[in-house]
Formats: C-alpha cells, sequence, structure tokens
C-alpha cells in the first residue's frame, strides 16, 4: 500500500540528494536512475490496477486530526493515466536537459522535485494535501525557469508565479468553504454535500478561476507563451506535457462532482471560452514566429479541446457523454506526448542555432533527415492526422459536441483546419524550405540521446492513434461513475 507514497518521495529525495552530491555527473546518473525507478513504479502500480475497482493503492494516515486533513494517497482510472504520463515524462526531461548549466545538479534536484509534486498532485485523495502539491509544484517550476530560462527569464517566472498563485487562492477559499460545511477535507465526502444552487455558483467559479489558470483558459492564459519562450527546452517539456492537465484535472476531479448544480447551469460559459480558445487561439498561432510560442498557442488551442468535451457532458445522453469525457482524457494523454514531442524538436534545433526564430531555419532535411522526418510527424500528430493519437481525442470530442449541437461543432472544427494551417507552415519554413542560412546546412543530425528521446515519444503518439482501446478501457469505469452522478442529478436536481 505504500507504493505511491514511494513513488511520490522518491524522486523528492533523489532530488535533495543531488544538491548534496555537488558533482553535475554524478547528479545527471542519479537524477536518471531515480526518474526511471519512479516510472517503474508507475507501472507496476498501472500493472495492478483493476478499472473496475474504484480508488487503489490507498495509503492513510492521521496528519493533523484537529482539522481531519489526512495523509491520503489513492488513484483511479482518471488519475493513473496521467500518473504514468508524469512519470515517462520525468525522465525525458532529463535526458532533454542532459547538458543544463550552469549548475547542473541543481537543475536537476529542481526537475525530480517538481516531478515528485505533480505526482503528489495527482494522487492526493485529501484537499489539503492536494493544496499543497498543488502550490508546491510552482517553486521548482518557477526556479526552472527563472535561473535556466534565455533573457526575459525573470518577467516571465514571476508573470508565471503570479498568475497561478493568485487563482490558487481563490481555489483555496473554495476548499476551506467546502470544509467548513462538511467537517472533512477528503474530496470523496464533499461529493455528497447537499449545497444550495448559490453556493455551488460561487464555488464553482473559484475552483472554476483556479483551474482556468492551469489550462490555461483565455483569457487568462497570457502567462503560458512567455513562460513557454524563457523556460529551457526541458522546462517546457513538463510545462507543457503535465503541468497544464492539473487543470484539466481539476476540474474532472472537483468542479464537476462537488458543483454539479453550478456546471450545468454555467457549462454555457465554459463552452463559449473552450471555443474562443480553439478559434482565436487557433488563428493567434498562425502569426507567430518564434516556434515555441507557436506552439505554446497550439497548446492552449488544443486544451480549448479538453475543456469542450468536459462541459458539453451536461447536453449530451449518458452514452454519448462517455464518449465526449473520453475524448477530453485522450486528448490530454496526446496533448501531453506530441506536445512535448514538439518542445523537444525546438530545443534540439536551438542547441545548434541558438535562435527559436522560424525566418532563421529552412531545408533542415538536407542536413538532419531523420530529424526532419520525426518533426514533420509530430507536426502531423498536433494538426490530428488520423493515425496519430492527436486524431483519436478530437474526434471524439467532436463527434460528441455534433449530437449537442451542429454549429458548436462546426466552431470546434476549425481546430482541425487551423492546426494543419499552422503545423505545416511550421514544417514548410523549418524543414522543407530553402535554406536561409548556409549555417544550417551543415548541422548533425539528431546524436543517439536525441533519437532516444524523440522515438519514446513518438511510439505512444502512433500507438494510441492506431490502438487506444486499452487507455479507453482504463478510464471507463470512472468516467462512467462521472457521469452518472451528472445525469442523476440533471433528472433529479440539486436536492
Amino acid at each position: 500500500m505504500a507504493l505511491l507514497s514511494l513513488m511520490v518521495w522518491l524522486p523528492v529525495a533523489a532530488g535533495g540528494l543531488c544538491l548534496l552530491l555537488g558533482d553535475p555527473a554524478t547528479a545527471r546518473r542519479w537524477a536518471l536512475g531515480a526518474s526511471l525507478l519512479t516510472l517503474l513504479l508507475a507501472l507496476a502500480a498501472l500493472a495492478g490496477f483493476d478499472p473496475a475497482g474504484g480508488f487503489q493503492w490507498q495509503t492513510r494516515t492521521a496528519w493533523i486530526p484537529a482539522f481531519d486533513i489526512h495523509y491520503h494517497l489513492g488513484v483511479d482510472g482518471l488519475s493513473l493515466p496521467l500518473v504514468v504520463l508524469t512519470a515517462f515524462i520525468g525522465v525525458l526531461a532529463i535526458l532533454t536537459g542532459w547538458r543544463a548549466g550552469p549548475h547542473p545538479e541543481r537543475f536537476f534536484a529542481a526537475f525530480l522535485m517538481l516531478e515528485g509534486f505533480l505526482l503528489g498532485t495527482f494522487c492526493a485523495m485529501d484537499a489539503a494535501l492536494f493544496y499543497i502539491f498543488f502550490e508546491a509544484m510552482l517553486i521548482p517550476m518557477f526556479l526552472i525557469i527563472g535561473i535556466w530560462g534565455a533573457d526575459r527569464r525573470v518577467y516571465a517566472a514571476v508573470k508565471f508565479f503570479l498568475y497561478t498563485f493568485f487563482g490558487s487562492v481563490l481555489m483555496l477559499v473554495a476548499l476551506v468553504y467546502l470544509y467548513l460545511e462538511s467537517g472533512s477535507f477528503r474530496i470523496a465526502d464533499w461529493y455528497a454535500l447537499p449545497l444550495s444552487a448559490v453556493e455551488q455558483r460561487w464555488l464553482f467559479l473559484a475552483l472554476l478561476f483556479g483551474f482556468a489558470v492551469k489550462v490555461p483558459m483565455w483569457p487568462v492564459h497570457t502567462w503560458l507563451p512567455d513562460a513557454h519562450v524563457q523556460a529551457p527546452a526541458a522546462g517546457s517539456v513538463v510545462l507543457a506535457a503535465v503541468l497544464l492537465k492539473i487543470g484539466g484535472y481539476g476540474l474532472l476531479r472537483f468542479c464537476l462532482p462537488v458543483a454539479p448544480d453550478a456546471s450545468l447551469a454555467l457549462d454555457g460559459l465554459v463552452i463559449g471560452l473552450s471555443l474562443v480558445a480553439v478559434v482565436y487561439i487557433g488563428f493567434t498561432a498562425l502569426a507567430q514566429t518564434d516556434m515555441k510560442k507557436l506552439i505554446a498557442y497550439s497548446s492552449i488551442a488544443h486544451m480549448g479541446f479538453v475543456t469542450l468535451g468536459l462541459f458539453v457532458l451536461y447536453r449530451l445522453a449518458a452514452e454519448t457523454a462517455m464518449l465526449s469525457v473520453g475524448g477530453a482524457m485522450v486528448q490530454m494523454i496526446s496533448h501531453g506526448l506530441v506536445s512535448a514531442a514538439l518542445f523537444v524538436c525546438v530545443g534540439v534545433l536551438y542547441d545548434r542555432r541558438h535562435s527559436r526564430a522560424i525566418g532563421d531555419y529552412g531545408g533542415v532535411l538536407a542536413s538532419m533527415p531523420v530529424f526532419g522526418a520525426l518533426f514533420v510527424f509530430f507536426a502531423l500528430a498536433n494538426a490530428g492526422l488520423p493515425g496519430t493519437s492527436g486524431f483519436v481525442g478530437e474526434f471524439m470530442v467532436l463527434l460528441a459536441t455534433f449530437q449537442a449541437s451542429w454549429w458548436l461543432a462546426a466552431l470546434a472544427a476549425t481546430i482541425m483546419v487551423l492546426g494543419a494551417a499552422y503545423s505545416l507552415w511550421l514544417v514548410r519554413r523549418v524543414v522543407f524550405g530553402p535554406a536561409v542560412h548556409a549555417e544550417v546546412q551543415a548541422f548533425e543530425d539528431l546524436s543517439p540521446r536525441e533519437l532516444a528521446v524523440l522515438m519514446a515519444l513518438a511510439v505512444p503518439v502512433l500507438a494510441l492513434g492506431l490502438w487506444p482501446a486499452p487507455l479507453l478501457e482504463l478510464m471507463e469505469p470512472a468516467v462512467a461513475q462521472l457521469i452518472e452522478q451528472a445525469h442523476a442529478f440533471k433528472a433529479g436536481g440539486s436536492g
């Protein structure tokens, strides 16, 4: 039963040891070993997981009895896929930042601690513990951007911290109110808490703002492009692949089941903001000249599909709602893989030319054929090419949304067109365009380490695109329970 505790605290302890070691070479090896062991623990939890068994691998110990706060960890079909994704990305982030400097031991310590706090956030079943992990992960991410980032790293780090912290303060108010009403911080106890429609609306808005900043939803998205542009490549990988998913996970774990009345009443607000993210942000991505900024705006648009899939469920029959919420979950996992791969690709180019400007490249395929092929593959997956993971989640959400409203589906479908436009435009300019600078023609192709990272991402992107059934079966009972609660409320009222 201590499996999750070991998985959460192993990388945190390993990060502390990296600081004590001081030697960069030793710290690199230790960080890689610890992240690999964490991934093995996550896979062990997956191997022993019964999708129909509810929350499993639970650890529950009294922590602060005066306030009924427990150290309570567990995973279900909603959190376990994100736990495995976090552990997997943790290994790849260490390899991506292998040549980090200065002070590599501090760099790897920050990444290991960040990984542990992220895992704790997805595993926490006590709201107080969830909030502590939720806040704790800000510190290593702030340091990663602020110390090892680009020229305007301090500005980007402060902006990231302030946006997220302000949102989390409102979320804390909601959590404290729920504790005062229930006498417990156990998240599952709040699902049966009788709340009036007015209470639910205020709680919903406070929770929504806290998690919307993390998604990020329009209009609280402006911190993300700055953070991505200034962060080192490994930081962008973790930020895009995992940190953004906490927003979607929070909506699933808190907003929908705790405030079903408000979720139903205000679903139009979230759907509207999601469509703005899909359409407006998609056009914004087309105008970018910085590769990292283009991919960052692409992330906002794709995460808009996640929030659309989650909140359209009240407008659907239970069977179709499974398609919608399941598609949103698949989209989160897929976006984690594809966006991580694209930021790794940008990092590969940046290591060779120290520029993120699209106009500084062209004809990369001639000197880097293997890299060029993988870059094209990930760009097409980002555009939703059938046969890749990028298609599965988007198609499921679109299919469900069409059942709710054809014009909502028509607006949402613009992401397929815009995604193809900015992804192919990026590929055309960087990979296939004419060689703008002679320096590009002298680039060396992928090193074994870079190739291993990109292939490790390419395999699940293709596998999930061709055979999504294992992931869907893993999530199905937990998603079905969530939808059953929502539709039971819709039929019977809030009580």
